[in-house]
């Protein structure tokens, strides 16, 4: 979580609903228990374990991908790998704090 916000303070503010109208997606990298036990509700589930799987299906969509997880931390990595796939992706952070910001 820590690292979550440290980016935070220095990275530009973001306009996730924008984001999404202009037809962006979630992606929740947790475990497939974790999202089970509460996500939101367009997300879909693409644990970071198995994100390299997913990454044609993702370039084939063509969209901005948001990534989320509890603490910003897995989905920073997986920012990280989308982006070096050539996948525009952006750190949600922690995926309960993204809620709140994509209503």
């Amino acid at each position: 979580m820590l690292f979550y916000f440290i980016t935070k303070l220095f990275s530009k503010k973001v306009d996730y609903q924008q984001l999404l109208a202009e037809g962006a997606i979630v992606v929740d990298v947790r475990s497939k228990g974790e999202f089970s036990g509460g996500h939101i509700e367009s997300a879909m589930n693409m644990p970071l374990d198995q994100l390299d799987q997913y990454i044609p299906k993702l370039k084939k969509l063509d969209k901005t991908v948001i990534t989320c997880c509890l603490s910003g931390t897995r989905s920073g990595m997986a920012t990280s790998q989308l982006k070096s796939a050539g996948i525009k992706s952006i750190n949600g952070g922690p995926w309960f704090l993204l809620k709140n910001k994509i209503k």
